[in-house]
């Protein structure tokens, strides 16, 4: 199989937006357990602020995303459960999704159903996938439970609000602006709580009758990390999966016995999809509820490959509601 040529986009140093070059390299045909892709849309999240920042260093120079479908242009030796010209997708890395044609360890690539488009399976993947370890998981949500989740109108939190709904469980989301909160409510919200208004804390406690929560979803990290603790119940499970607001410092444990012997966990979607098996039980578990018609997958912007250092200005100053993706097309 001859050498193709791929666009993508690479960082030679940490930085802003600013970083982000557009660039053309050459693609090998896969190596063995691989399986080559060419893209179609790509997913934006956090986390790729995080590695253009260099606050998860990665060796330079480096690509950049972790999510993104397409179609299977070709497999590697070993490779059965996808073949060539399947609709695929992955949410798991490697790093260097945004590229229009990759080699990626087909453990991490899923086959994605008819009823799901490359645009919603590159949007919904890790952010899924996150939701999913976090209600099914982390801390197992049966229905009737009363939750605090931040940030309910981005990417991850609106799955979030309709998985919760879904289950029967009551989300409080947290939001920003009036037109986040009413979006986050269109989506399944029970409550939303806008923090730059109100006391977080004082509004769950009267929405919960004085009991509070028995876990807090908490991607933002920093900025939230002690009105959190505040608004769990007594052996309550804080879930510090995100520093969109800069990473939590410093946790004295004292306090936690202080609030009521309340546990803290650092999940990570990696280590809850570290097998194939898991891989695949997990992303079947996504595509059921979108397949069902109770999962709407959220594209608020999306943006060429070329424009991708806008597309990160957006999700860094909070403009974004909904899932953010780059077109391949």
């Amino acid at each position: 199989m001859a050498v193709e040529k791929a666009q993508i986009i690479q960082v030679s140093q940490h930085g802003g937006p600013e970083v982000l070059q557009l660039a053309q390299i050459d693609v090998p045909a896969p190596g063995p357990g691989e399986v080559q892709i060419r893209q179609k849309a790509v997913g934006l999240n956090f986390i790729d602020i995080y590695c253009r920042t260099g606050l998860y260093p990665n060796p330079l120079p480096h690509g950049l995303g972790f999510e993104a479908a397409g179609i299977v242009a070709a497999v590697g030796a070993g490779v059965s459960h996808v073949r060539v010209g399947d609709r695929v997708a992955y949410g798991q890395g490697p790093i260097g999704a945004y590229a229009t044609l990759r080699n990626v360890p087909g453990e991490k690539v899923v086959a994605i159903p008819d009823s799901v488009s490359f645009e919603q399976a590159a949007a919904l993947m890790l952010k899924g996938l996150t939701v999913q370890y976090l209600f099914r998981q982390t801390y197992r949500l049966k229905g009737n439970e009363t939750v605090l989740f931040h940030a309910a109108a981005g990417g991850v939190g609106l799955i979030a609000c309709q998985w919760a709904r879904a289950l029967g469980v009551r989300l409080i989301g947290t939001t920003s602006s009036p037109e986040k909160a009413a979006l986050a409510r269109r989506y399944g919200a029970w409550e939303v709580i806008d923090y730059t208004r109100e006391d977080v804390p004082a509004r769950v406690l009267e929405l919960t009758d004085g009991q509070k929560v028995p876990v807090v979803y908490d991607g933002v990290g920093k900025a939230t990390w002690e009105m959190s603790l505040d608004c769990l119940q007594p052996r309550g499970l804080m879930v510090s999966f995100g520093n969109a607001s800069g990473s939590v410092e410093g946790v004295n444990l004292g306090l936690l016995a202080a609030k009521g012997s309340l546990y803290v966990t650092r999940p990570t979607v990696a280590s809850y999809t570290a097998t194939a098996q898991a891989m695949q039980a997990a992303a079947a578990d996504v595509f059921e509820l979108v397949t069902a018609g109770k999962l709407d997958i959220v594209i608020g912007q999306r943006f060429a490959l070329k424009d991708v250092a806008l597309a990160h200005e957006a999700l860094q100053s909070r403009q974004t509601t909904g899932a953010t993706v780059l077109t391949l097309d």
